[in-house]
């Protein structure tokens, strides 16, 4: 303000220093208030719409939608929209709930990629069973089925990898792998296995 002030227009120094003092402490707001930085441009345009949303608000008794918004602004949809998300403020997950702080925002929040106890419970079960009654096939017919379906591997094999694994040609290994299935297959060891895919 003072390199830019101009006195012989006969203004007051206040009155032009103010615009340039309200810049400044809107454009250290703007780069300082928000935890993820948004560019200043953009701050004008969510405080004009939020401006716009309040005055909406009392004119018409309720939120506006994102294409009355549009509509008022003169703005296309698809910006507003954008708008609004960029306006959400990030919340931490250590905020506090309740009147104590023994719980925060983070304890509320569904992990949708956690195992339920009872179906990992299950999968270790399964799993047990399985080891038991691949270990009473012969070493050779449970080392092919592990190959063969991966069981205990990063990924499961063709005849071709089982047969030179083996020393013998995937003929061979098929007519391991047939009768080692039609030993699973026996009631025997097969029941042990069924009440898991019953379930």
């Amino acid at each position: 303000a003072v390199d830019k002030f101009e006195y012989r227009r006969g203004y007051k120094f206040s009155t032009y220093a103010t615009w340039w003092i309200r810049q400044a402490i809107t454009r250290s707001i703007a780069d300082q208030a928000r935890t993820i930085r948004i560019p200043v441009h953009m701050i004008e345009t969510i405080n004009k719409l939020v401006r716009t949303s309040r005055q909406m608000l009392h004119e018409i008794g309720r939120e506006p939608t994102p294409e009355e918004l549009s509509e008022k602004l003169q703005m296309p949809l698809e910006k507003v929209r954008k708008v609004m998300k960029i306006a959400k403020e990030p919340v931490s997950l250590e905020t506090p709930i309740g009147d104590e702080d023994d719980s925060s925002l983070g304890d509320f929040i569904e992990d949708k990629n956690a195992v339920l106890p009872v179906d990992s419970a299950v999968q270790s079960n399964l799993r047990d069973t399985t080891t038991r009654v691949l270990a009473s096939l012969t070493p050779r017919e449970e080392r092919v089925l592990r190959m063969r379906f991966g069981i205990g591997m990063n990924t499961d094999h063709t005849l071709e990898e089982v047969g030179q694994q083996f020393s013998v040609t995937r003929e061979r290994i098929r007519q391991i792998e047939a009768k080692a299935l039609r030993k699973l297959k026996h009631p025997s060891r097969s029941k042990k296995i069924r009440s898991f895919l019953d379930n």
